[in-house]
């Protein structure tokens, strides 16, 4: 294993929370800090650093401040171009009168990022782990606002909800997998594990795509 950063402009990041890799070889990664809030995820302790997303730079690892202007950065993936990279803040776990947004970034030309607005909202319920399709549209694990909001649900690049999967439990992350990349993968409660397919052809190269009568319910793997 190799220790890529624990620290920022001499200072110890808090609690490294997800991460993705772009295309150019850049590591992005979000520091909410819950990570010391408590001895459950790690050690309690006083954060160093504000929440943050950060990106490591290809070449040696350098690392940058790229957005502090959310509360609690959670989940992060990119649109399929890599021109945006969503991020979902999740203030509301400190006060519930916050917002419970997923949030968009443009990416420039020189791997900063502008343009900062709300994507979608997930209320009453909140996101986690987020993932894009090879259609653009982002599909968010769900929960904790009511049994309703189990799951996982899905939205058009432009921000409009046009799927949804209903679990008996928050789902907190999610990704895609098989060999042609046709399965969803869902980690939702203290210990399940769900898994969906798609039948039929498949890109080789790309994620599932979204069919066109987008409401299921999962099958569960327990461990």
């Amino acid at each position: 294993m190799t220790v890529l950063t624990v620290r920022f402009d001499g200072r110890r990041v808090d609690g490294p929370n997800d991460v993705v890799v772009g295309r150019m070889g850049h590591i992005w990664f979000t520091d909410p800090g819950y990570g010391i809030l408590s001895d459950y995820e790690g050690d309690r302790g006083t954060p160093e650093l504000p929440a943050c997303v950060y990106r490591l730079d290809a070449d040696g690892g350098r690392a940058e401040a790229v957005a502090d202007a959310l509360k609690r950065p959670n989940g992060l993936c990119f649109f399929p171009d890599q021109t945006i990279l969503y991020v979902v803040d999740t203030g509301c776990t400190d006060n519930p009168a916050c917002h419970r947004n997923i949030m968009a970034f443009d990416v420039q030309a020189s791997c900063s990022l502008g343009g900062l607005r709300a994507f979608c909202d997930l209320a009453p319920g909140r996101s986690d782990a987020i993932r894009c399709d090879v259609d653009g549209n982002l599909w968010s694990a769900s929960g904790f606002g009511g049994p309703q909001t189990n799951g996982v649900r899905v939205f058009a690049p432009d921000g409009a909800p046009i799927g949804r999967i209903d679990l008996p439990e928050p789902a907190s992350k999610l990704c895609f997998g098989g060999r042609v990349k046709n399965r969803v993968f869902i980690a939702a409660g203290p210990r399940s594990i769900h898994c969906l397919w798609k039948r039929g052809d498949a890109d080789r190269h790309a994620n599932l795509r979204l069919p066109e009568n987008a409401y299921w319910y999962s099958h569960m793997i327990l461990y």
